[in-house]
């Protein structure tokens, strides 16, 4: 058996909730994270999501943000919010173990416009980010943390890179601080397994971005060396973007196999 875990940020539950059901009918992930579902956790169609067979755990956020997790195995020990700072409110992190895989629901921050506090607020929390990382890998545990990371991490994750090079996805900051969290020893998994090919996760729904290509890879897995270790596939499921009402992101998953 393999542990199959999606990310997928479907920009408002109530809109891809169609969508969200017909692609875990045909691709049957045991685990999925959701980003930016836009609702409080009362709103949530925990129902019809339980009908096609997934345990649900919900920290939401009224109109903005918002991280789900759904599973077909049992979750425990559940964590809302990214620990390290009482004060953010923002509904963006999401933990919980299943299956003795300790994995998160992210969605960071875009920090766009940089020339405002938003920046900040995406590398403090990134930082928060590496933090819990690091005492993961302390507690020796398996873990997936998989999310919208709104960071490009490297050129040719951009179809323009010049055009980007001053965005917050793509400034130094931000992906040297991506760089600090893989050097602890995670993996990303994808990038892992496709190395210099070209793919995208995320067209803008203006300027024919979607027929032109013109994509961004931000959707990522990172896993713990233990994790790693089990790596077995991983994949994008790209045709989600050409259906009708789509998310502007699409699924990225890895599948991980039973440990030895």
């Amino acid at each position: 058996m393999t542990l199959r875990i999606a990310t997928w940020n479907v920009n408002s539950i109530k809109v891809r909730l169609g969508h969200l059901i017909d692609w875990l009918g045909e691709t049957n992930p045991d685990v999925v994270l959701l980003q930016e579902i836009k609702v409080e956790d009362d709103r949530f169609p925990a129902l019809e999501i339980e009908d096609a067979g997934y345990n649900v755990e919900v920290h939401g956020q009224k109109t903005y943000n918002g991280v789900a997790m759904l599973s077909k195995r049992p979750m425990e020990d559940v964590v809302r919010g990214l620990p390290g700072d009482d004060a953010d409110v923002q509904a963006r992190y999401l933990e919980a173990t299943v299956s003795g895989v300790r994995i998160a629901s992210l969605y960071l921050p875009n920090g766009n416009p940089v020339d405002t506090d938003k920046f900040p607020y995406k590398l403090g929390w990134m930082e928060r980010l590496r933090d819990r990382a690091a005492d993961l890998l302390r507690g020796e545990e398996t873990f997936v943390l998989g999310g919208d990371y709104n960071i490009l991490p490297a050129d040719e994750d951009v179809y323009d890179p010049e055009a980007f090079a001053g965005d917050a996805l793509c400034r130094p900051e931000s992906r040297g601080l991506y760089r600090e969290i893989l050097y602890l020893g995670l993996t990303e998994a994808w990038r892992a397994l496709n190395p210099g090919v070209i793919a995208y996760s995320y067209w803008d729904f203006q300027r024919g971005a979607w027929q032109r290509n013109h994509g961004l890879r931000i959707d990522h897995l990172l896993l713990s060396p233990l994790a790693a270790d089990r790596l077995a596939d991983a994949g994008i499921d790209r045709d989600m973007r050409g259906r009708t009402r789509p998310s502007d992101h699409v699924p990225a998953w890895c599948e991980l196999d039973e440990p030895a």
